[in-house]
């Protein structure tokens, strides 16, 4: 048997013969889709607000307390959207620790992203370190909720209130989260999902701007299509970002077992929490239960105190076909074009330097049960304990 360069002895087999996937997509009812699709291609109305979409938007609009959600064809371009309906310039406030869209967004628009540090008990924005980072020159603050957990909400529109500068949340992680006992997609001046296949809630390719101001859901609406407000009547600027149908009956269809898709993502997590209680240097990040959370990623920190370094215990577990991720490795900051740009920014983010080190997300969803996890599980435990 040959001796790995990080010194693991490789099995002579994997533990899974079929890869385990971080972000492998939910499906609620197959049937479900396939009934609600098949109705869109019988009305031949596949894009341009159908009727799917727009109960869709309707039935989220209800599970999220919000007065209007507009849906788009993905949360990128949602981020894209609200940013210019929120007339934002030059520079605005962003974490590091995102992934990249949150910061591309702002600079595929000509914004400048400054990157401020995050909380370490969080993984999310530090309000007080927002609130130093502001200048003349900040025209916002893109906040990112993030691993199911809702960012400091509070003390970030505070901070924000003080500056008079809008609050736009990246919710991509938070559908289905609670913050002070009301649902992500209420605060700041708006809230932009991603219902991405590899979100735990998905419209196979899709996501929604979710607001509480009435003129600037008309702006968001507007810039979703071209600027059209009627037929052949242009008032705004605007870019292509419409849901289809097709993705929208995918949505509705998983809406229905959203439920269902938290309870095993919450009875994966508690596994993975207990079995692996006690592991010298290794901890899971916690949940506060006190809030509703969807349980989405099952966060490991490995810490400099484990006998096995975070990415020799990532190659053992991907030699099993286990494979777990190093999200949002190496953070934003540490990507072009931004590392070029602001070669020092890591020295003003000490906490997202530490966490990037640290991180790895293992498989959870509907696609891995019991069985998986206990495997997972012991390759763990064995590497650290060999170690």
């Amino acid at each position: 048997m040959r001796e790995c360069q990080n010194g693991f002895m490789p099995s002579e087999s994997p533990a899974f013969e079929t890869p385990v996937h971080v972000g492998r997509p939910n499906l609620g009812s197959i049937e479900r889709f396939q009934e609600l699709a098949g109705q869109a291609l019988e009305r031949r109305w596949l894009s341009n607000d159908g009727p799917l979409v727009r109960e869709l938007e309707a039935r989220i609009e209800e599970y999220l307390g919000v007065a209007h959600c507009i849906a788009v064809n993905n949360g990128t371009i949602g981020l894209e959207i609200a940013i210019r309906a929120l007339d934002l310039t030059g520079e605005v406030i962003v974490p590091s620790w995102t992934f990249i869209a949150t910061a591309h967004a702002l600079r595929w628009l000509g914004l400048t992203p400054v990157f401020v540090d995050v909380d370490p008990s969080t993984h999310c924005l530090d309000p007080d370190a927002v609130r130093r980072a502001i200048t003349p020159r900040t025209t916002g603050i893109l906040a990112v909720h993030l691993w199911g957990r809702a960012a400091d909400v509070e003390s970030l529109t505070r901070v924000a209130a003080e500056a008079g500068l809008p609050l736009l949340f990246d919710a991509a992680h938070a559908f289905g989260v609670s913050a002070r006992g009301r649902m992500v997609g209420s605060f700041g001046s708006a809230e932009v999902f991603s219902f991405h296949a590899t979100k735990f809630f998905n419209t196979i390719e899709g996501g929604a701007i979710t607001t509480n101001d009435d003129d600037l859901a008309g702006r968001l609406r507007l810039m979703r299509n071209f600027g059209f407000a009627g037929e052949d009547r242009v008032v705004s600027d605007g870019t292509n970002g419409k849901l289809n149908e097709i993705s929208a009956a995918m949505g509705l269809a998983n809406l229905e077992h959203l439920d269902s898709i938290i309870d095993v993502n919450r009875s994966n997590y508690e596994r993975y929490a207990r079995a692996l209680d006690g592991v010298a240097g290794l901890s899971i990040l916690p949940i506060d239960d006190r809030e509703r959370g969807n349980y989405q990623y099952v966060v490991a920190l490995v810490d400099p105190s484990c006998p096995v370094p975070r990415d020799e215990l990532l190659d053992r577990l991907r030699a099993n076909n286990v494979l777990a991720r190093r999200y949002f490795w190496p953070g934003a900051h540490r990507m072009e074009p931004y590392r070029t740009l602001d070669p020092s920014a890591g020295l003003r983010l000490p906490n997202t330097e530490m966490i990037a080190d640290q991180v790895i997300v293992l498989p959870t969803g509907t696609a891995v049960g019991d069985a998986e996890i206990d495997v997972i599980v012991r390759i763990i435990r064995e590497a650290v304990g060999s170690a």
